[in-house]
């Protein structure tokens, strides 16, 4: 019973392994490809999308989650990731725009990153459980949506400024939630812990860009 136990717990450890390994891979060519099409975007000064990167991401992220278990769902990840990038774009040139904005998004691209590093590394070596969380993130998330969607709606400026902060604390939570989940087993599709890696960090560069641009006068 002991030998049996013992295998199936070092399968557990070698398949968790696997899934931990295959998501870092895909989040690397992923944020390198969105990276590139926003380039894309930059370059060709491509509008903003407004509606329609919602109407995108949704639709893109239903298909990514609908072929997940199958090579179709990498090729969904890079659509959504790819698109993404785009709708970047328009942000970054606004900001570069400005008298300090290459500083601005350099900045908050090295914060993100160190956020994402620090955070991942602090559950990987502390093999901590942050199953817990997930529940107040999703309440967290949704209430936060809706007062950014009203801060949008009635150009309510402080109000999109808190959002931007709770989105950091948010989205921080999502790395420590999702990290947390691979090791534990929680999340076994690597294909799905990508896209919600990846959407924590694309949506935790935006909002400490948006903070940093607001307590320097360009927002």
């Amino acid at each position: 019973m002991q030998s049996i136990s013992t295998a199936r717990s070092e399968s557990q450890i070698l398949a968790t392994n696997k899934v931990l390994k295959n998501t870092y891979a895909l989040l690397a060519l992923t944020l390198l490809f969105s990276a590139a099409t926003a380039g894309i975007s930059m370059t060709l000064n491509l509008p903003h999308f407004g509606l329609m990167t919602l109407v995108g991401y949704i639709a893109l992220l239903f298909l990514t989650a609908k072929f997940r278990d199958s090579g179709l769902g990498i090729f969904f990840v890079f659509m959504l990731t790819g698109f993404m990038g785009l709708t970047l774009g328009p942000i970054l040139n606004a900001y570069l725009a400005t008298t300090n904005g290459a500083q601005l998004v350099m900045t908050a691209l090295g914060g993100t990153g160190a956020i994402f590093l620090a955070l991942s590394g602090y559950v990987l070596t502390s093999r901590k459980d942050f199953s817990f969380m997930g529940g107040f993130l999703m309440v967290g998330i949704m209430v936060a949506f809706l007062a950014g969607l009203g801060a949008f709606i009635f150009s309510m400026p402080v109000l999109s400024l808190a959002v931007s902060g709770m989105f950091v604390l948010l989205m921080s939570g999502m790395i420590l939630y999702q990290t947390s989940e691979i090791i534990h087993g929680g999340e076994t599709n690597y294909i799905m812990a990508t896209v919600s890696l990846y959407i924590s960090i694309y949506n935790l560069f935006l909002s400490l860009l948006h903070i940093l641009g607001a307590f320097s006068g360009n927002d």
